[in-house]
């Protein structure tokens, strides 16, 4: 939400909703995986409880979701998103009144470590902001991607979501590098186009895998990852591919180009 604010959008939470559910999507199919390689019980009851509850509560969802035309889904999507976020604060600050604590002093101590890290961020952002920059001037970006929109179009499919691949295909790899093409994609297409909000889509309901696995198992002396990268792969690329399908279903590929 924050990118899509400061490249003006009128609405940043406008893809609340597809990233929630494109979330869901990866982490049931993530969950499902791991199950699968490690021969977990998913018939137990306590473990089919869960399941079936969030189930229910996604298929409620779409449900509901599915009567509405795309217009009303992306109204529906945005409000959502705002109450969520109002919420949120209200939460916050409902607790700190409950527990005594300082909420505002709290608060400024936060910003403070905030502005820290994205002083620490802002080189490597300017750096692949130039990088993805040098790649779209050359011609190799775009030739990659004409590739992929030529294949998407002899399979009979809709090409629009293909200029919000960059955003995935480096996600797993580094966020710094995933964050730079979502602003290119949003500067070059528009912040409300239907590539830059696809690729917010992406950018939130996917993960930087690689770099988890080597920074946090690293951190608690895991040597042998055994099934996680691919399990991981796996829930990003179903990550990816519904973030493709509720976008186009929410935007409708032609609704909101910049």
């Amino acid at each position: 939400f924050m990118y899509r604010a400061q490249q003006g959008a009128p609405d940043p939470t406008l893809v609340f909703l597809p990233i929630l559910i494109a979330t869901s999507a990866s982490t049931l199919v993530g969950l499902l995986g791991v199950a699968w390689m490690q021969r977990l019980k998913l018939w137990d009851p306590v473990a089919l409880a869960y399941l079936g509850s969030g189930a229910l509560l996604l298929g409620a969802l779409l449900a509901g979701l599915a009567t509405l035309s795309a217009a009303a889904l992306a109204s529906v999507s945005a409000l959502v998103g705002n109450l969520v976020l109002f919420g949120v604060i209200v939460a916050f600050l409902l607790a700190g009144a409950i527990k005594r604590v300082p909420v505002y002093e709290a608060f400024i101590e936060g910003a403070k470590d905030g502005f820290d890290v994205a002083r620490d961020l802002l080189p490597y952002l300017v750096a692949m902001l130039c990088a993805v920059g040098v790649l779209r001037a050359s011609g190799a970006l775009g030739y990659a991607l004409e590739g992929i929109r030529w294949v998407v179009h002899g399979l009979g499919m809709n090409t629009d979501f293909v200029a919000a691949l960059p955003t995935a295909l480096v996600k797993p790899f580094s966020g710094s590098a995933a964050r730079a093409m979502l602003i290119e994609t949003m500067r070059h297409y528009g912040v409300d186009s239907f590539p830059a909000l696809t690729a917010a889509t992406m950018q939130g309901s996917t993960e930087t895998t690689f770099y988890v696995v080597a920074v946090y198992f690293g951190a608690v002396g895991i040597k042998r990852v055994r099934h996680t990268v691919g399990c991981a792969l796996l829930a990003d690329l179903a990550g990816i591919i519904a973030s493709i399908l509720v976008c186009a279903w929410f935007f409708g590929g032609a609704t909101h180009r910049g």
